[in-house]
C-alpha cells in the first residue's frame, strides 16, 4: 500500500534527498548566469533621421526624440543620449560591457549644429556616424570624461 501511494504523488522509486540534491545543484547552476542589463536611453537612427542639422531646435528634438538626462556643463549647448550594457555573473560585481553615446550640439541661434554617435572600440572612442554642418566639434571634453572613466576608477584620497 505505501509504494502504491508514492507512485500517486508522482515518486517512483528513490530517496527523496536524490531529489533535493538535484534540485538544488540546478538552482545552485542557475544562480550563475549571467545576467546583462541596459542603463539608458539613446535613439535609433531611423529617429535621428527624422532631424534635421541647422533646422531643428531644443523644442523640436525634444518633441521628436525627447530630452536626454544629461546636457552640456556649462549651459545647454548639448544633449547627451547614453545608454550602457552591464553583465554580471553570480555574486560578482556587474562589468560594463558596452556603451554608446549621442550627441546633438546647438549653436548659439538654438538650431542643430551637428548629430554625432559614438561608440567604445577596445576602449577606444570611436565615432559610429556624424552630421556636421562646421568644421568645430565641441564637447569632447564631456565624451572622453563619459567615455574615460571606465576602468580607471581612482580612490587616492577618497577615505581619508
Amino acid at each position: 500500500m505505501a509504494f502504491g501511494a508514492a507512485q500517486g504523488r508522482g515518486l517512483k522509486t528513490g530517496p527523496i534527498w536524490l531529489v533535493s540534491v538535484i534540485g538544488g545543484l540546478l538552482l545552485l547552476l542557475s544562480a550563475c548566469m549571467p545576467i546583462q542589463r541596459n542603463h539608458g536611453y539613446i535613439p535609433t537612427d531611423e529617429d535621428l533621421a527624422l532631424l534635421q542639422v541647422g533646422v531643428d531646435t531644443r523644442d523640436s528634438v525634444g518633441a521628436t526624440i525627447g530630452r536626454p538626462a544629461a546636457s552640456g556643463l556649462l549651459g545647454d549647448e548639448a544633449w547627451y543620449y547614453i545608454q550602457s550594457t552591464w553583465r554580471t555573473v553570480g555574486a560578482a560585481e556587474p562589468v560594463e560591457t558596452d556603451r554608446e553615446v549621442v550627441a546633438i550640439t546647438f549653436g548659439t541661434s538654438g538650431l542643430i549644429e551637428n548629430i554625432e554617435r559614438f561608440g567604445l572600440e577596445q576602449g577606444r572612442i570611436v565615432p559610429i556616424s556624424r552630421r556636421i554642418t562646421t568644421t568645430n566639434i565641441r564637447g569632447k571634453g564631456v565624451l572622453a570624461q563619459i567615455f574615460g572613466n571606465i576602468g580607471r576608477l581612482n580612490t587616492d584620497g577618497l577615505f581619508e
